[in-house]
């Protein structure tokens, strides 16, 4: 091989890997001038101003929002110190009437000690913004800036709608508590009356119209006076404050009690009344007051809703040591989903004509299931229209001992 030759082959072989070296260089700065747009774009559409500052209080990386939130010229560079951005506000007033240098000092010193923060204060324009800060590895703090004016204002209107609905619930449960009183004042001695003298205690009333009258009178006199109670019980529940007395109740004995109550009811309509209970008693510690209303109530609803004719089946499904489970089945008139859901809720009835065929003011299954979640138990509605109802109680067998009988 020629002297000569060797150096053009070693120039030629040098020069490939220059252009080698500079072609990995430009595919090196066009992968990071990506990632950097990208970067960059990611930060300028988060909706949030952000800003990092270096451990020496370099800015080293903005987006557009910070400076909107923050009132700061459009154009700064990399040469903007954390420093240079306070005294700028700190001079137009952003943090009060106090000497610049003296609060531009004291805020550099907190700014990387008084971290992880969370901090709001007011704009020059009036805004609310919320700052996060957090301390980086690597030295540096990232902050969040977040306009919260609209959120905070909606938060205002919530709490003082919410104070509003309680004052008028005091005031509904005050206004129900004293004409609750005005009205069974009447109502009592309407009632008193009319039992007199449709019994006829201190004579015979002759005219057979007149006692017709006065036993219709006493008749819707009762009724008005259990609506009056409904809606007071139904107040009451509302409010959570249903009062309940512990006592070690015979829950089969109570049922077959309030079958009893109801039985003439079923039999002026052909409707047979049947159990399914077991021969050994099954106690449980409720409010015995509370629990025959929820029994009265389920039983007077399925015969009410039943055809004439049917059957109303009242079962002990299981008798477990925690829990006593009862059902009230009827094969009445039944109820779809929405029916159902609407039948909870207070003073909403199945159906818009139910009230005017069956009578009633809504309020027996919203009192009901009030009355069983007080105990700790859960009131659940299997039903089809057309078809019939299965009403299914969970009583919890100790009620949960409370400082006072108010639950």
């Amino acid at each position: 091989m020629s002297s000569a030759v060797i150096p053009i082959w070693l120039s030629a072989r040098s020069l490939g890997r220059q252009q080698l070296a500079a072609a990995r260089l430009l595919r090196t700065k066009l992968r990071l001038e990506r990632q950097n747009s990208l970067l960059q774009s990611t930060l300028e559409n988060i909706g949030e101003g952000l800003s990092v500052f270096d451990g020496r209080g370099r800015l080293i990386a903005w987006n557009s929002r910070f400076c909107e939130l923050l009132d700061l010229p459009a154009d700064l560079g990399t040469d903007a110190t954390l420093h240079d951005i306070l005294m700028l506000q700190a001079v137009r007033g952003d943090f009060g009437e106090g000497e610049p240098e003296g609060e531009v000092a004291r805020r550099l010193d907190l700014f990387y000690r008084d971290v992880p923060t969370i901090k709001e204060r007011i704009t020059p324009a009036g805004r609310l913004l919320q700052i996060r800060r957090r301390a980086m590895p690597n030295g540096a703090v990232v902050s969040v800036y977040s306009d919260v004016t609209d959120i905070k204002a909606s938060e205002r209107k919530l709490i003082e709608a919410r104070s509003q609905a309680e004052l008028a619930n005091r005031a509904k449960g005050d206004f129900l508590a004293n004409m609750s009183h005005e009205l069974r004042t009447p109502l009592n001695a309407i009632i008193g009356f009319s039992e007199v003298i449709s019994n006829e205690l201190f004579g015979p009333i002759l005219n057979e119209k007149y006692l017709e009258y006065i036993t219709d009178i006493h008749a819707s006199s009762l009724h008005l006076l259990s609506i009056i109670n409904d809606v007071l019980d139904m107040s009451k529940i509302e409010a959570g404050k249903v009062e309940l007395a512990k006592e070690l109740v015979p829950i089969q004995s109570l049922i077959r009690e309030v079958m009893r109550m109801v039985h003439e009811r079923a039999q002026s309509r052909d409707i047979e009344l049947t159990s399914q209970m077991s021969e050994q008693e099954v106690d449980i510690w409720a409010d015995e007051r509370s629990m025959k209303q929820i029994f009265l109530n389920l039983l007077s609803n399925a015969i009410k809703f039943s055809r004439e004719g049917g059957t109303v089946c009242v079962r002990a499904i299981a008798d477990r040591s925690d829990v006593a489970v009862f059902e009230i089945e009827d094969h009445g008139i039944g109820m779809n989903e929405e029916e159902q859901e609407r039948a909870l809720q207070p003073f909403g009835q199945a159906q818009p004509a139910t009230t005017r065929t069956y009578g009633g003011t809504g309020l027996g299954l919203p009192i009901t299931k009030g009355l069983v979640e007080a105990h700790g138990g859960t009131l659940t509605i299997t039903s089809r229209a057309g078809v019939g109802t299965t009403v299914r109680i969970v009583l919890p067998k100790e009620l949960k001992r409370v400082a006072s009988a108010s639950l």
